[in-house]
């Protein structure tokens, strides 16, 4: 089949991956742009995968206020070189991670910084629920697991659908930058402020 300049272009910006990238996953799934999308997702992941364990310590500290002040939030995002701190790739990344804490207020960024307590806490809240709802007993652990997996996917940023685009989640975007920047790209931390929150 033949791959036309448009094709190549419309998966590049579906993905942001690089233009020969994209032509060789148009080859591989045979002009079908899904699956020419999944691929590169697939091999991006597989990149990510190997930066995660190279050092990150340079990057940005953005400030996000949104709704006229009334929330603020602080971020902190790593790459490995101020070159790549400063595109407008990893500046937009950066921009919308912060859209994406004001818009859904995460817990944490990823599962494991989830405190045990909270999750023993709503794992009883869940457990109180399904035996609500008169489920046999064998199965109420697996049904409990479940409920804690959707339950992560709200409260650790990384899963969380992206609210520009919520077929994707956060992490799914993150390695979408890792590819694009060809460096390791990582959200450290961040601090959230709600005005009247806690009064």
């Amino acid at each position: 089949m033949e791959i036309s300049a448009n094709m190549v272009k419309e998966l590049r910006d579906r993905t942001g991956a690089g233009m020969m990238d994209c032509k060789k996953a148009l080859v591989e799934a045979e002009g079908s742009l899904d699956r020419a999308s999944e691929i590169i997702v697939k091999k991006g992941l597989a990149k990510a995968a190997k930066k995660s364990d190279r050092a990150a310590s340079e990057g940005l500290v953005h400030s996000y206020i949104h709704q006229g002040g009334r929330i603020g939030v602080l971020v902190e995002v790593n790459c490995e070189t101020d070159f790549v701190a400063r595109t407008e790739a990893f500046k937009e990344f950066v921009d919308d991670v912060s859209l994406q804490i004001a818009a859904n207020p995460p817990v944490c960024v990823r599962r494991e910084e989830v405190p045990a307590e909270l999750v023993a806490k709503q794992r009883e809240i869940f457990e109180a629920q399904v035996r609500g709802e008169g489920k046999p007993d064998k199965i109420v652990p697996k049904i409990v697991d479940g409920k804690i997996d959707k339950w992560y996917s709200e409260v650790c940023l990384l899963e969380q659908p992206f609210v520009k685009e919520p077929g994707q989640t956060i992490e799914q975007v993150r390695t979408a930058v890792v590819s694009k920047t060809g460096e390791n790209v990582q959200i450290r931390r961040f601090v959230r402020f709600e005005l009247g929150e806690g009064v």
